[in-house]
């Protein structure tokens, strides 16, 4: 009787394997397919890890480029610039002469511009944005969206010399006169487009005259009365003036 217990369990056990299928392992186009069908839904993180897995599997060389494209997008729409930021760097590391090269670096300039800080607070982003940015114009002077890179280009400047304004009225506050005149010079010829000209014309003039250089100051003086006439600037220059010519 035990051994016919066991052989019929053996039976059974042997027509249960028989009958059981294992699913054959996913393939790269399938995770590519997932990781676009989760992107298209806003679902960023799940499209991220169904495409690290095309990344990883190094299926084809093909597959793997638009991979880690598609991750340094997602994260980019996901608003997490960061990591956007090295996805694009390591991109432009490993295929620096890849077709989309441009684009690429254009994308990376974007993320870096998403993470500046105002203009009281540490710039490193916005230098990294400049940096990539005026790299691209450089090297792809027909890029497609020359004018949006030249707008971007413009605000990076911007913040970088509003930066250095804030630096030198610091200086100016704590009567580091020579150093708050070289910022504020700095700004001037290196920003010539600079919208707030008539603030900074008023600051290196009054850095100049606690400095005892009369001459540059009555120059900046002037540069703001003759370019500026109707800034508010130009009377606290005028009251400077007369105090301390």
């Amino acid at each position: 009787m035990k051994k016919l217990l066991s052989a019929l369990l053996l039976l059974l056990l042997a027509t249960a394997c028989a009958s059981t299928v294992v699913p054959p392992p996913k393939t790269a186009e399938h995770y590519l397919e997932e990781g676009e069908a989760n992107f298209e839904k806003g679902r960023y993180e799940d499209a991220i890890a169904n495409w690290e897995k095309v990344r990883d599997s190094y299926f084809s060389p093909e597959l793997n480029i638009l991979s880690e494209l598609k991750i340094a997008e997602a994260y980019f729409l996901s608003e997490r610039y960061v990591e956007a930021a090295t996805a694009y760097e390591d991109f432009l590391k490993q295929h620096p002469d890849h077709p989309r090269t441009a684009d690429v670096l254009f994308q990376l300039g974007l993320s870096y511009f998403h993470q500046m800080l105002s203009a009281d607070r540490d710039q490193t982003a916005t230098r990294n944005a400049l940096s990539t940015f005026t790299d691209l114009q450089k090297r792809f002077p027909d890029f497609s969206r020359a004018d949006e890179l030249t707008t971007k280009i413009a605000q990076c400047r911007e913040r970088l010399a509003e930066h250095e304004i804030l630096v030198g009225q610091f200086y100016l506050r704590t009567k580091q006169y020579q150093a708050a005149s070289n910022r504020i010079s700095g700004v001037l010829a290196e920003n010539p487009d600079y919208p707030k000209k008539d603030e900074a014309y008023f600051l290196l003039g009054h850095a100049y005259l606690m400095l005892e250089q009369r001459q540059r100051a009555a120059d900046a003086f002037n540069s703001l009365f003759r370019e500026y006439p109707a800034s508010d600037y130009v009377l606290q220059a005028q009251k400077l003036v007369e105090k301390n010519y």
